[in-house]
């Protein structure tokens, strides 16, 4: 399920009580206020702060409740803590039941919420401003594409071309790329007009495969970056204006740099 989808359906969960648990835990190690671990400290004192204020109401069906949605969210961060990135956001309830997990490479607010609904102001800013989006890295030798979300790379599509035979042809990226000869080269203003003419075609063809991956995975946003003839060649034969078109070659950047240059510059 697309985030955008599952942000629909929290927003339209709902309990008759307080049920919910939403928790926001900031666990990005390069945060000078997260040295040592201090998310444990940060997710367990704020989680006893709403047990404190359950237990203050008297009613022993909720306080219960939480107690078990509490040591839930607190075994799952444990259990991922060696592989933890720059936050989590869970949504939890025991009846109705839900668990809603999401590890997100995006700065998170710690912050933690006990309500009849899931607070979801902060994912929703979050998503704003990191929403499904493609990010096509055009050259001469090929077009690379991210397939990204909140931060995260969730696929890799590479499209070669061999400008002589006039054909291409899409592959996985591996780890062989790296040194993949085509790669950044990208001196248009030097090539024949015959080259110049098969680049237009590839690029083109490209441009509808961009929008047929647009629709099948629901990207919300297409940014363009490459060396300022390509990138603008490429952005001008979208039909839609790109959110971006970054005049840099990134092709030989890796998917975590090409989305900080992307969302972050």
């Amino acid at each position: 399920m697309s985030i955008s989808k599952e942000l629909q359906v929290l927003k339209e969960f709902k309990c008759p009580d307080r049920c919910v648990l939403s928790a926001y835990v900031n666990t990005n190690p390069a945060d000078p206020d997260q040295l040592k671990g201090a998310w444990r400290i940060h997710l367990k004192s704020g989680l006893k702060r709403i047990e404190e204020y359950i237990t203050a109401s008297k009613d022993e069906n909720e306080l219960q409740a939480f107690k078990k949605l509490k040591d839930k969210v607190v075994k799952e961060i444990e259990d991922h803590q060696h592989d933890l990135h720059k936050g989590v956001v869970i949504f939890a309830s025991e009846n109705p039941e839900l668990w809603s997990v999401h590890y997100v490479q995006v700065h998170v607010r710690t912050s933690f919420h006990w309500e009849d609904h899931p607070v979801l102001e902060e994912m929703e800013y979050m998503y704003k401003a990191y929403p499904e989006a493609g990010i096509v890295l055009p050259s001469f030798g090929e077009v690379r594409i991210l397939d990204t979300a909140m931060g995260f790379l969730n696929d890799e599509l590479i499209y070669d071309f061999e400008p002589n035979l006039q054909g291409w042809g899409d592959r996985k990226k591996s780890s062989d790329d790296d040194n993949h000869p085509a790669i950044g080269s990208s001196k248009v203003d030097v090539l024949e007009p015959r080259l110049k003419e098969n680049l237009g075609r590839f690029y083109k063809g490209m441009g509808e495969i961009v929008e047929k991956l647009k629709k099948e995975r629901g990207w919300k946003e297409i940014h363009v970056a490459g060396e300022a003839e390509l990138a603008k060649a490429f952005a001008e034969i979208l039909r839609e204006k790109p959110a971006s078109c970054i005049h840099k070659n990134l092709n030989n950047s890796k998917p975590y740099e090409v989305l900080h240059q992307v969302f972050e510059k």
